[in-house]
């Protein structure tokens, strides 16, 4: 991701806050077969459509969006932000585990 930065062994997201340390990256970019699965347990594939179950706040930003958002032909990437989707509010990568599959 481009707003990710390395901090002594971490790496940390600039827009979530999350860290992981470069031996996690590491192992993750080998991953590219992992199974992405929703907060209930569906497995997402590229193109489909879900539902955001929570409302997320935009670090950086005064936007928030909101539970009940439709976001349509979803992006599945490796890392930590495993879904990228583009709303009306722009684009944005997702934790799965905030998602609902339609």
């Amino acid at each position: 991701m481009e707003n990710t930065y390395a901090d002594a062994d971490r790496i940390i997201c600039a827009d979530c806050g999350h860290e992981w340390s470069a031996s996690e990256a590491a192992s993750a970019d080998d991953d590219t077969n992992a199974v992405v699965k929703d907060a209930n347990g569906n497995v997402l594939a590229n193109g489909d459509s879900v539902v955001l179950i929570k409302d997320l706040k935009v670090k950086g930003s005064s936007i928030t969006l909101k539970v009940g958002s439709k976001v349509k032909s979803i992006r599945l990437v490796g890392g930590d932000h495993e879904v990228d989707c583009k709303m009306d509010a722009g684009s944005f990568m997702l934790k799965a585990c905030y998602l609902k599959k339609v």
